[in-house]
């Protein structure tokens, strides 16, 4: 499409392309790209120098500009740049716009919509790809986003995800599990570090903190100690479940293995149905689990302590779910069966902070969903070896998803 100046172009420009105060001379397209030629509207413009105000054009010279992907295709602007000259001291300089930073070959629209599409999990190898640009120039676009250390809230979340970055295996993630909101990425979880973090806030914005909630990693319980003192420590339910989960599943691995190689087949097709509770079972469901703990009395007994356990975990009252997981503890500890003696050590050692959990509803449960799309992240691009630039992502990536949430629920 060729031709000169219009108002046609006035409102293409304006309407679709968004660029203020600039004049389309030309637009040439072909298959991948759309060309638009411009300049700018004259005026006058102050000296960098005098600050003398002057019209007078000493010369022009053209800048190839990228810009926003248009209509499935790559936008480039040939700008026509005015040279203007001060008739005070003689400086030359170029005339300004809103649109186009100094020096730069990229329009400030285009950077904001490179900012705007990695705050999804995609690489920046595939942003770059769709904007035509080099995978270095869409990384120093983003490095230039950051994003500060957070206030505390009254329910603090910590959970640990595996990173691989800063030479670190294990990095921390902080949340809000209340408001859904993430606070901070962190490079170690270890106990050193996280005494010199959290000692940069004050005294009074600790204090603030009403739940700390984690998993049984004894480095949160110090720190909590430390640094939490008006903080009630709740372990986090899903991870004090796993550990009946897994003691019986241990059992029921040892005991499969003992079987013929027919029934080890059925045992591990049918494994979910002896995890679930029984009485949500179907009725052919409960047949076939009769038929499996018949075949092993170390099953039949771990699954009772199984069953017993899911029992007291839809006790609603606070005080009566306590009350019956210490019944379970004390009833199961001398039970013969090392996994579940083993389980319920480690509920012993963690006690007060699990029978915390009954008495609230927080949990980490948004943590643990958070920990799933920095895996995604992750995964697209293939790792990431600069801390910093890896924190600034997941945080971007959730700033966006917290503003989406607050104006739906708006």
């Amino acid at each position: 499409m060729n031709g000169g100046p219009n108002m046609l172009y006035k409102h293409f420009t304006e309407k679709l392309l968004g660029l203020q105060e600039v004049n389309i001379t030309n637009i040439e397209e072909n298959e991948k790209n759309i060309v638009i030629y411009a300049e700018m509207e004259r005026k006058e413009h102050n000296c960098i120098c005098c600050g003398t105000a002057t019209d007078a054009v000493h010369d022009y010279r053209e800048q190839e500009i990228k810009d926003i992907p248009s209509f499935g295709k790559l936008a480039i602007i040939r700008l026509r740049k005015r040279r203007y000259r001060c008739p005070n001291c003689g400086k030359r300089f170029f005339e300004k716009s809103d649109f186009l930073p100094k020096y730069a070959r990229n329009t400030t629209r285009l950077v904001a919509y490179i900012i705007d599409k990695l705050r999804d999990e995609r690489s920046f190898t595939s942003v770059a790809r769709e904007v035509n640009l080099s995978v270095s120039t869409v990384i120093r676009i983003f490095d230039e986003v950051s994003y500060p250390k957070p206030a505390l809230p009254e329910n603090l979340s910590i959970d640990e995800f595996k990173g691989n970055t800063w030479g670190e295996k294990y990095q921390c993630i902080l949340t809000d599990p209340v408001n859904k909101v993430v606070l901070d990425i962190l490079p170690k979880r270890y106990k050193p570090y996280l005494t010199r973090y959290f000692k940069g806030f004050s005294k009074a914005q600790r204090n603030n903190v009403k739940y700390f909630v984690s998993d049984m990693w004894r480095t949160y319980a110090d720190v909590a100690d430390a640094w939490f003192k008006n903080a009630t420590q709740v372990i986090d339910k899903y991870h004090w479940i796993r550990q009946v989960v897994w003691a019986f599943e241990k059992i029921r691995k040892e005991e499969q293995n003992k079987l013929s190689p027919e029934l080890r087949k059925y045992f591990k097709r049918s494994k979910s149905l002896l995890i679930k509770r029984f009485n949500s079972l179907e009725e052919e469901q409960k047949q076939q689990v009769n038929v499996m703990l018949y075949y092993s009395v170390n099953i039949s007994r771990a699954y009772f302590y199984k069953e017993k356990f899911l029992e007291l975990l839809s006790i609603k009252e606070p005080k009566a779910a306590q009350k019956a997981l210490a019944e379970w503890i004390e009833y199961t500890e001398d039970c013969g069966l090392l996994p579940f003696e083993k389980c319920t050590e480690t509920m012993r050692n963690w006690y007060k902070g699990i029978v915390n959990s009954f008495a609230t509803s927080v949990t980490n449960g948004f943590t643990e969903g958070c920990n799933n799309k920095i895996k995604v992240l992750k995964r697209n691009a293939y790792g990431y070896r600069n801390f910093k630039r890896f924190r600034n992502r997941i945080l971007h990536i959730f700033s966006h998803q917290q503003l989406h949430n607050k104006q739906a629920a708006a």
